[in-house]
């Protein structure tokens, strides 16, 4: 059967990053040569990409002076107007320099905390002129190797005091502008503060503006925790925080593999596309995720192809696993039907539970709970089977 092809209404969309990942990796030399970013617009577009989005630095060179800056960015603002791809999000590079290899926002030094909130300023001042509208923060840096290094109380206090800070700037400017904290437990610090979506929603509700603070929820990261990351998905989709969703692959706990979407654990991707679905999101679908540096550029475009065109062959199998009439059954033996309904009804408190006859317990634990057969015909779904 012909493969799906990617349209711009599906709104995909890739970091500078991603595509321009030139193979360096801790063991060795680049791979790739160095990828204007106005050849990366040109070359998505071509795909059926919906959108890009960039740290700072990608796009540029840190330390550029004001006339270069603005040389780049009219060059890259022609190659929006050229290609019709929009700027979905962006993000500010605070753990390449070595000015942040203690952490930025949770520096232990005042000054390169400081810096840190001008150099987001600045880079959120040109998200909003290309009108993204989500900034995500990735704390890669905000962690540490030593249980003495950092006093984890006094970081969560100026990690805090940076999102008000920031916050305050957005409202003050005007920007029609949200944050979306992406947690990840490890690499390159040892330990980074809010490893997980858990701790990020955690951390939101103590912020003075939790309204503006979401959830970006990366595949890859969520399985370096050992969490499932479609329960990640789901609870932020719950709690109305899931305000953008990076995507790729992962094979478990191990170092962060950045596997284009789909490889690694197919069927935890499965999953995930199964409860965005479900849960209606309707924001950019972004692919974070390295080409291997064994490629070519051929094959990094090959590869970008391969991350939207898993994305809608697996999207196609969950809705039509959903659309299953045995399914269906199966869902309603499973009980999941019930699971929607409140276990206290309308009017009544614990005192109601008082009055409950005692169930026969033994036979409500000896019951079939139709959970392996229901999971089966997932699989089914997934192999192609059915």
């Amino acid at each position: 059967m012909p493969l799906p092809t990617p349209t711009p209404e599906d709104r995909f969309s890739f970091g500078l990053w991603t595509i321009g990942y030139d193979g360096k990796d801790p063991f060795g030399a680049p791979t790739r040569p160095a990828m204007d970013p106005v050849h990366m617009l040109e070359k998505l577009a071509e795909l059926g990409a919906y959108g890009v989005n960039f740290h700072d630095d990608d796009l540029v060179p840190f330390g550029s002076d004001d006339a270069t800056r603005d040389a780049i960015l009219d060059r890259f603002r022609k190659g929006l107007a050229d290609t019709g791809l929009v700027v979905t999000t962006a993000t500010t590079n605070l753990f390449s320099h070595p000015v942040f290899k203690d952490g930025a926002f949770t520096s232990n030094n005042r000054e390169v905390r400081r810096f840190a909130l001008r150099k987001t300023m600045r880079n959120i001042d040109l998200a909003a002129e290309l009108g993204a509208k989500v900034y995500v923060a990735w704390g890669g840096r905000e962690g540490s190797e030593h249980g003495a290094s950092k006093d984890v109380a006094d970081a969560l206090d100026r990690y805090k005091e940076a999102f008000d800070v920031l916050g305050e700037y957005v409202t003050d400017q005007g920007y029609d502008l949200r944050f979306a904290i992406e947690p990840k437990p490890n690499e390159p610090r040892g330990d980074i503060l809010l490893p997980t979506v858990g701790h990020a929603l955690a951390f939101i509700e103590t912020l003075e503006r939790p309204e503006l603070v979401g959830v970006n929820p990366e595949i890859g990261h969520e399985e370096m925790a050992g969490v499932n990351a479609a329960q990640g998905y789901a609870q932020a989709l719950w709690q109305g925080k899931l305000f953008h969703i990076d995507l790729n692959g992962q094979n478990g706990p191990r170092f962060d593999q950045d596997l284009r979407f789909g490889a690694g654990n197919v069927r935890g991707s499965f999953w995930v596309v199964d409860t965005l679905l479900a849960g209606g999101y309707d924001g950019p679908v972004h692919f974070d995720y390295k080409p291997s540096r064994t490629e070519d550029e051929h094959g990094v475009w090959s590869t970008a192809r391969a991350c939207m065109t898993n994305y809608l062959v697996l999207r196609e199998k969950a809705r039509a696993f959903r659309a299953d009439p045995e399914v269906q059954e199966a869902l309603a033996a499973a009980g999941l039907p019930e699971l929607a309904v409140p276990t206290l009804a309308e009017g009544e408190t614990w005192r109601s539970l008082a009055d409950d006859p005692t169930p026969d317990v033994e036979a409500l634990g000896a019951r079939d709970a139709g959970l392996e057969h229901l999971d089966q015909l997932a699989l089914e779904h997934l192999y192609g089977v059915r």
